[in-house]
């Protein structure tokens, strides 16, 4: 038998008194980005509360109203724990605070054309030519505001934008992450996680120039880097969602 020791990020969630507004608050939360606790590991820092046992199962259970599965709490009294609680740990390492950050502001439409300002349309063009070409509908609801990351995502360091698409100039490194609404787009390696479609846009798509990742998802479906397809790692490649199934294919 052998035991191996592996490093996960975990959000720590740590509540606020008074705890019904901090729950409020949460809800507010989670209505304007559903996915935004999908696929994370939590923790709960309940050192800021004064609470007993009743009330730590209490708020483990509103927590749970709201589909957040607690792996863990820190600054409980070891006392309280037992059956069906969550294990006490200690020690974690702090890093950077996950920011949602806000989507761009839009630039103001342009002013639409008068009519008798337009241009005389060009005459017709032979059937057979690409200007004849039918334009490429693009649904509204696909068209969403978009982050860009311009320089390398460290170790340690968690992008979250669930408005949109997300562009990084630059790799993903291990024990990095970055989680999207929509798509994600790396400009170089990607060795650590890549969530997209978490605001439930099963369309997302995840691009990167090298797959290396050690966890892929989009809308809730992922794969880690055991059941990823060997035959693409280490190449520029596309992945997306196809029914149940997470599909990979190389970029040409």
């Amino acid at each position: 038998m052998r035991f191996r020791g592996r490093s996960f990020l975990a959000l720590m969630l740590s509540p606020e008194a008074p705890l019904d507004i901090w729950l409020e608050e949460l809800s507010s939360l989670i209505d304007r980005s559903p996915g935004f606790f999908g696929a994370r590991a939590v923790i709960l820092d309940v050192s800021n509360l004064d609470l007993d046992r009743e009330g730590l199962a209490d708020l483990l259970a509103r927590l749970n109203e709201r589909r957040i599965q607690v792996m863990g709490i820190e600054g409980a009294k070891e006392s309280w724990l037992g059956p069906g609680f969550p294990p006490l740990v200690r020690g974690g390492k702090q890093v950077n605070e996950v920011d949602i950050p806000a989507p761009r502001e839009e630039a103001p439409a342009a002013a639409k054309p008068r009519a008798e300002s337009a241009p005389p349309a060009p005459a017709p063009e032979p059937a057979n030519t690409a200007h004849n070409a039918a334009p490429i509908a693009i649904a509204e609801e696909t068209i969403r505001p978009s982050l860009l990351v311009d320089r390398p995502v460290r170790s340690g360091q968690s992008i979250v934008y669930p408005q949109g698409d997300v562009t990084i100039i630059g790799s993903i490194a291990s024990g990095a992450e970055v989680i999207a609404g929509g798509s994600i787009h790396v400009y170089g390696a990607l060795r650590g996680r890549a969530l997209a479609g978490c605001a439930g846009h099963a369309s997302a798509r995840i691009f990167c120039g090298k797959l290396e990742a050690e966890l892929v998802a989009i809308d809730g479906l992922y794969k880690t880097a055991e059941v990823l397809d060997s035959q693409f790692h280490g190449q520029a490649v596309q992945l997306w969602l196809e029914g149940d199934a997470i599909k990979i294919a190389p970029l040409n």
